[in-house]
């Protein structure tokens, strides 16, 4: 569905709730479709503390003494 700026800002609430509900809604100026209304979506699991514990390998294994020494030689170059 398409509609104007003036119908959008009065009917907010129920082209939110057809946009949740998979519409597509289009908001338009002078005719001209200017936005899309889409629902934000999350991250799943990505609310629960923790959730990536084990999963990442330990960043200070990747430092070691001859990268210092690339990314030192990197720098002076």
């Amino acid at each position: 569905m398409q509609v104007n700026m003036l119908d959008a800002k009065n009917q907010l609430s129920r082209l939110v709730k057809s946009a949740l509900a998979g519409e597509e809604v289009i908001i338009a100026s002078n005719g001209e479709p200017q936005v899309r209304l889409v629902p934000c979506t999350s991250m799943p699991g990505l609310r629960n503390k923790g959730v990536l514990a084990g999963k990442l390998h330990n960043v200070d294994d990747a430092f070691t003494k001859d990268l210092d020494a690339v990314v030192t030689k990197l720098f002076k170059a």
